[in-house]
């Protein structure tokens, strides 16, 4: 037959929308033609195509070959279409039956010899396909990642010969089953090395019970930056379905999915981060550090020291829990449900308020470098601790205190409570917050009294009411009481070191 279609997968953002590669031969001058909005690396694949199947032993038809990728307005980029295109051209010039592919879809580049090389975003497009009921046939590289979707029928092969040789029934590919198991989990930092510091441990499980955001302040070296690496270790593991998201945004990215398979996300930045390496985005937009800490921790140490363009950048998603990137020719959803664990110093030279060195900063230079932060931004942290320096006396002589495991009982009992809810306390919608918290008139009178003296905002003030209500999770409580409520405004630190209060 002189007209082929062969399915696969492009990819856009986390979609994997179908792609119809559709090959024509006719008459006239030997030639191929490739339409459907292909971009450079696409119109290239004539090339590697060419190339694939003369060394592979086929034959490369001497005919007008005209190649339509469907449908023709979504853009297609990258190598993922080698493989069906050189498909393709062998079921029109019958070298293959067209029957061969009519149930199954295909991706993957082609090397100049015919070897197959992996692409990336190939969960997406396995998860995709599984809902279709077809078959997937790629690269060997990716198989595993693949059969990650699940009841998917996966056939690796590491050549283009291979592939033909399955499709004939001369030698065919048994379906792959997952040889690496995504289940070897790295150490995680545990929560008993540090010594001391007990509200800064404490604000730090009530972060992990409610998903709260959390703001640590406190001169050099007193224990931030340790704090905040071990809070992965006391929230809950990930549930299967929020495996895959993770897995599907790594993916995208091209980095190994299976290196932290059901371990929570730890991204920290470098302060030197653009505006587009936090959120996402550039001319074909990708995921940015917020969604690769989906469903985990992102880390800003020395916060201020970020632009304060790019920290502002944060203020949507850490509301919507997602970013949407906007361009002319492109738009992209990608998820971005994460904990926002932040550290700074309290002054430029990170003494002040220190008993064991003097800070000579003028009250100007405190307060320039402390308004980096945006009170907006300020808003969104639900929890502002002060993490003061120990006495060596005290840190030498203190105990080792509960571990990671022991803390972490605590918080999937507590975020069990606010699953029966429907949501955790830091995602509540307003209603329902108000009622679980069922304040007495005088709990509302007493907070009322406090927030004006205060001066805080009505979004602080449901900040509060949220971690005042996880504080009544920890402690089993049905409601929230004055106590949580004074806890709760304790953690509003930053407010009166920087003069809000």
């Amino acid at each position: 037959m002189s007209l082929a279609i062969v399915r696969t997968r492009a990819s856009v953002g986390l979609e994997a929308p179908e792609v119809l590669v559709e090959v024509h031969l006719s008459n006239g001058l030997p030639g191929l033609a490739i339409v459907g909005l292909p971009e450079a690396a696409v119109k290239e694949s004539r090339e590697r195509v060419r190339s694939a199947l003369i060394n592979s032993g086929f034959e490369f038809p001497a005919r007008r070959i005209t190649l339509n990728l469907a449908p023709a307005d979504l853009p297609k980029e990258g190598g993922r279409f080698d493989l069906p295109i050189a498909l393709g051209i062998l079921v029109a010039s019958g070298q293959v039956p067209g029957e061969a592919v009519a149930e199954l879809e295909c991706l993957g580049e082609l090397a100049l010899d015919g070897k197959l090389r992996g692409v990336t975003g190939v969960l997406p497009a396995a998860l995709a396909i599984k809902t279709c009921g077809r078959a997937l046939l790629l690269p060997a590289i990716n198989a595993d990642e693949a059969a990650l979707a699940g009841a998917l029928a996966v056939y690796p092969s590491t050549s283009l010969s291979e592939v033909v040789a399955h499709l004939v029934r001369q030698a065919v590919i048994a379906p792959h089953q997952r040889t690496v198991a995504p289940t070897a989990h790295v150490p995680q930092p545990d929560l008993s090395e540090v010594r001391g510091q007990h509200q800064a441990r404490r604000a730090l499980e009530v972060a992990a019970a409610g998903a709260h955001n959390l703001l640590f302040a406190g001169p050099p070296g007193t224990g931030k930056t340790m704090l905040a690496s071990r809070l992965p270790g006391i929230l809950p593991e990930l549930a299967p379905d929020e495996c895959l998201e993770v897995a599907a945004i790594r993916s995208v990215c091209g980095l190994d999915i299976l290196e932290r398979w059901g371990q929570r996300p730890f991204r920290t930045p470098h302060h030197t981060a653009s505006a587009v390496a936090l959120v996402g985005g550039g001319s074909k937009p990708k995921p940015g550090e917020i969604s690769l800490a989906h469903h985990g921790v992102l880390f800003l140490d020395e916060v201020p020291e970020f632009d304060r363009k790019v920290l502002e950048v944060l203020r949507e998603p850490l509301e919507s829990g997602a970013i949407h990137i906007a361009r002319a020719s492109h738009q992209r959803h990608y998820p971005a449900r994460f904990q926002l664990v932040a550290a700074m110093n309290p002054c430029p030279c990170g003494h002040r308020g220190d008993p064991r060195q003097d800070c000579h900063c003028t009250p100007q230079q405190v307060q320039r470098y402390q308004a980096r932060l945006s009170g907006p931004l300020l808003d969104r942290i639900d929890l502002q601790v002060e993490v003061p320096a120990l006495p060596a006396r005290e840190l030498t002589s203190a105990t080792a205190g509960e571990s990671s495991a022991t803390v972490r009982a605590r918080v999937q009992a507590a975020r069990a409570r606010q699953r029966a809810r429907g949501h955790l306390n830091a995602q509540l919608p307003p209603q329902q917050l108000e009622a679980a918290c069922a304040l007495g008139e005088s709990e509302r009178r007493w907070l009322t009294d406090v927030l004006t003296r205060l001066n805080l905002s009505a979004r602080a003030y449901h900040r509060v009411l949220r971690v005042a209500l996880t504080l009544a999770d920890l402690a089993g409580e049905e409601r929230v009481g004055q106590a949580q409520l004074m806890e709760a405004i304790s953690y509003r630190q930053l407010d009166r070191m920087m003069g809000r209060g």
